[in-house]
C-alpha cells in the first residue's frame, strides 16, 4: 500500500515537474530577451526561485534546457551566466517567424471558413478592449488565441510547432504594455481578416510580414533605450 502511494507521487511529480520546468524557462528567456537580465550576468538559482515562488529544482532544470538552446552559458562553480546576444540574433529570430507565419497565413486563406473569419473578428474586438484597458494579459492572450485560430485553420501542425518554438523567443509582455504596438496590431489584424475574406494573398502576406517587421524594430529600439550593447 504505502508503495503504491510512493508509486502514484513519484507519477504525480513528473507529470508536473516538466510543465513547470518550462514555465520557469519561458521566464527567464522572456527576461533575457526583454534585456531585465543581460548579457555577462549570472542569472541566480535561490533568486529565481524566490521571485517565482517555486523550488530551486525546477530553476535549475529550466537552465539546463536555456543552455542547451544557447541562451545561457554554465561557468564552473560559479552559475549560469547569460550569453551574448546581438542584432543580428533578434532580426534573424523575427525574420524566422515572419517567413513561417505568412506561409500559414496563406495556407489559411484558402481554407478558412466564415465561422473562423467571425472568430477572429470577435478575437480582435477582445485586443481592442483589452488594449483600451491596458490589460496586458489579455492582451496576450488575445494576440496568442489570434494567431493560434489562423494556424488552425491552416492545418500546418507541424509547421506551427517550429512557429511556436520561434516565438518563444518574443518577450510578449513587453508588446503588451506599450500602446503603440496594441493599436497596430489591432489595425493590422483588421486588414488580415479583410485580406483573408477578399482572398488578397499580398495583403495577407504584406500584413503578417507588417506584424513581424515591426515586432523586431520594436525590439531593437527597445533594447538600444535601456543601452544593453553600450
Amino acid at each position: 500500500m504505502a508503495t503504491s502511494a510512493r508509486t502514484r507521487r513519484a507519477t504525480s511529480e513528473l507529470r508536473r515537474r516538466p510543465q513547470l520546468s518550462e514555465d520557469v524557462a519561458n521566464h527567464v528567456r522572456n527576461l533575457i530577451m526583454s534585456g531585465a537580465v543581460r548579457p555577462g550576468e549570472f542569472v541566480r538559482l535561490d533568486e529565481t526561485a524566490a521571485d517565482l515562488g517555486v523550488s530551486v529544482t525546477p530553476v535549475r532544470e529550466a537552465l539546463v534546457a536555456l543552455r542547451g538552446e544557447g541562451m545561457v552559458e554554465l561557468v564552473p562553480h560559479r552559475g549560469y551566466l547569460v550569453s551574448p546576444l546581438s542584432r543580428q540574433d533578434i532580426e534573424d529570430i523575427f525574420w524566422l517567424q515572419g517567413q513561417i507565419a505568412v506561409k500559414l497565413a496563406l495556407r489559411a486563406m484558402d481554407t478558412i471558413t466564415a465561422d473562423q473569419l467571425v472568430e477572429l473578428t470577435e478575437l480582435n474586438a477582445d485586443l481592442r478592449a483589452a488594449v483600451d484597458a491596458s490589460d496586458a494579459a489579455a492582451i496576450e492572450q488575445c494576440e496568442f488565441e489570434f494567431h493560434r485560430l489562423i494556424n488552425r485553420a491552416a492545418g500546418g501542425a507541424k509547421l506551427a510547432w517550429f512557429l511556436f518554438g520561434a516565438i518563444r523567443y518574443t518577450p510578449a509582455r513587453l508588446y503588451a504594455t506599450d500602446p503603440g504596438w496594441g493599436e497596430l496590431a489591432v489595425s493590422s489584424h483588421d486588414a488580415l481578416i479583410e485580406a483573408f475574406e477578399k482572398h488578397d494573398r499580398e495583403q495577407v502576406d504584406a500584413q503578417m510580414s507588417l506584424q513581424f517587421s515591426d515586432g523586431a524594430a520594436r525590439l531593437l529600439a527597445h533594447l538600444d533605450n535601456i543601452g544593453i550593447w553600450d
